[in-house]
């Protein structure tokens, strides 16, 4: 067996190096080294937010984002820590501590290699809209709400993690609002905000902490009495050594514990790459091979927890940022990681400059930008079942977590999807003549006769469960005399389930307890091949499944002699 083959893993890298050049490296190196700048000031604020170390965020990103170059399937990706596990990362921190941490993205990291080896790549991409913007919209909200604290320098400990408990803390302490750490904030805001209309080449996020960081530091030689909480004042000096590869304890307890944090992990960060991808995608008209990146995102994530990191991802920010300056190929992202980790290296000891209040800045642009208030905004002239899976999905999110906010939002969107079918789907009576209409099987426009005691039902849609429950009771519940001949017309039933051919089995067998001749016409080939394979050509004669209606109606004619001809009666359910 050709493994490589079989396996749908061909990383961009490998294709991009075949015919590589100087002035594509020189494109990428430009591309690579201006996204490493823009992506340090994310990757620390990420990991102070998501409650860990900033260095750790920045290992991620280095690491992590190193593993996605090399083995993604898609050219431009850039990954690293994003805003979208904050919440998650906190949470499981808080409850299991770093160790769980690692297991939890571990877990994850396998699941999203699994999802690729099966080629599920394409079918992540079908996960309902509503439910994306929902929670994405959720965690931008809780993203910003975790930055009050830092902005307005309250200067609060043991924060609850709970939306509601967490603003009525604030609010109880809008009067301990630090004015210094506020005004820091402000300006940060601004330059954040301002600096597009300069350039838009120009990063905010990082002349913004350049620009706060230099007058932080300057202005208490000027006023002695300025002062406020930086990286450094609370966590320290940050070390520059190169962090050792460490185990963690992998049992049965504890996989069944992070089990769905882990799937939460896994299924975020399919949905966040793959949809970073396809925008890549659009802008660049390079295919994305999904299977690829999810498998290259699966190993990133399998090997970031032994450097102590935090969940990887692609960023769609720092994505675009590399395109839009130029890199095409996997080697800018490459480069990219080679840039932090010299900033890494030797830059660590102005890093632990920035102010808190800066970087919670930073993170509410980033939370402002996740919202997506305009596509929120645009869904709400959707049907109602989309606008209900959005508010369900947002609601979950932020008031209890994103586990439950994915889990119900996917149960939500499934259920409202086949209530959907089932009302588009509709079964029609018929009795006396039947019209056979040119976009039939017929060649031709027909009126066919049915002799008394005969009655066609017309499927029109997937013979599913839903549906095949619906066509039951209908079965049981027609107020016509029992029919001799039930025709069953099932040319526009693209499929059936397994409850399907339940419910046509037990039609059957019920059918022939009451003396009723049962016929199918119009039957596809795959639908034929399930109903043989489930066995019900031994009920039923094979000759009773006919191809077309004219045929089956000519049978069914044969088994009841016709004595008076009747009208037609159609109903539609």
């Amino acid at each position: 067996m050709n493994f490589y083959s079989t396996i749908d893993f061909k990383p961009k890298l490998v294709s991009a190096m075949r015919d590589y050049s100087f002035d594509k490296f020189k494109a990428d190196l430009i591309a690579g080294i201006v996204v490493g700048i823009v992506a340090l000031p994310l990757a620390v604020a990420f990991g102070i937010a998501s409650g860990v170390n900033p260095t750790v965020g920045l290992i991620t990103a280095i690491i992590g984002g190193f593993i996605v170059s090399v083995t993604g399937g898609c050219s431009v990706q850039i990954g690293g820590p994003t805003g979208a596990f904050i919440v998650i990362v906190y949470g499981i921190i808080s409850n299991f501590g770093l160790e769980g941490l690692a297991v939890a993205t571990f877990m994850a990291g396998i699941i999203l290699m699994a999802l690729g080896f099966f080629r599920l790549g394409t079918i992540i991409k079908f996960i309902p809209y509503p439910i994306v913007v929902g929670f994405t919209a959720g965690i931008a909200l809780t993203i910003f709400s975790t930055q009050i604290n830092d902005f307005l320098g309250l200067g609060l400990k043991n924060i609850p993690g709970e939306f509601l408990p967490k603003w009525a803390m604030y609010l109880s302490n809008l009067g301990n609002i630090d004015w210094m750490t506020l005004a820091v904030g402000i300006v940060t805001l601004s330059i954040i905000v301002f600096t597009p209309l300069i350039s838009r080449r120009l990063p905010g996020a990082l002349m913004s902490i350049i620009i706060v960081t230099a007058l932080t530091a300057f202005i208490p030689t000027v006023f002695p009495g300025f002062q406020v909480e930086t990286i450094g004042d609370r966590f320290g000096s940050l070390s520059t050594d190169i962090p050792a590869a460490k185990g963690f304890t992998l049992d049965m307890a504890t996989i069944n514990l992070l089990l769905p944090s882990a799937f939460t992990i896994a299924i975020l960060g399919a949905i966040e790459s793959l949809l970073s991808a396809t925008v890549a995608d659009g802008v660049t008209g390079v295919r994305t091979n999904s299977n690829t990146e999810l498998i290259g995102q699966g190993m990133a994530n399998i090997v970031v927890p032994f450097f102590g990191g935090i969940p990887v991802t692609g960023a769609i920010a720092r994505t675009m940022t590399n395109i839009t300056n130029g890199g095409r190929t996997p080697v800018a992202g490459v480069i990219h990681a080679l840039v932090l980790f010299a900033i890494f290296l030797f830059l660590m000891p102005l890093i632990n400059m920035i102010p808190m209040s800066c970087l919670a800045a930073v993170l509410i642009v980033v939370s402002y930008n996740m919202s997506g208030w305009r596509t929120i905004r645009s869904i709400f002239h959707n049907p109602k079942s989309d606008i209900i899976v959005l508010i369900v999905t947002f609601g979950l999110t932020v008031i209890f977590d994103l586990t439950i906010a994915i889990e119900m939002g996917l149960l939500l969107a499934v259920i409202l999807f086949m209530r959907r079918v089932m009302e588009n789907t509709q079964i029609r009576e018929y009795s006396g003549k039947l019209e056979v209409d040119e976009n039939s099987e017929m060649t031709h426009h027909e009126v066919l006769n049915l002799n008394p005691g005969i009655t066609v039902y017309e499927i029109d849609g997937p013979f599913f469960f839903g549906v095949a429950t619906k066509f039951d009771e209908m079965m049981r519940s027609t107020p016509h005399a029992k029919p001799k001949v039930r025709i069953i017309r099932m040319r526009k039933v693209p499929f059936i389930d397994s409850t399907g051919i339940h419910n046509l089995e037990t039609l059957i067998r019920s059918s022939q307890e009451e003396d009723i001749q049962i016929v199918l016409s119009g039957v596809k080939e795959n639908v034929r091949e399930a109903l043989i394979h489930a066995g019900i050509g031994n009920l039923i004669d094979e000759d009773h499944i006919c191809p077309h209606i004219s045929v089956a109606v000519e049978m069914a004619n044969s088994l009841v002699p016709c004595r008076e001809d009747s009208v037609l009666t159609p109903a539609a359910l």
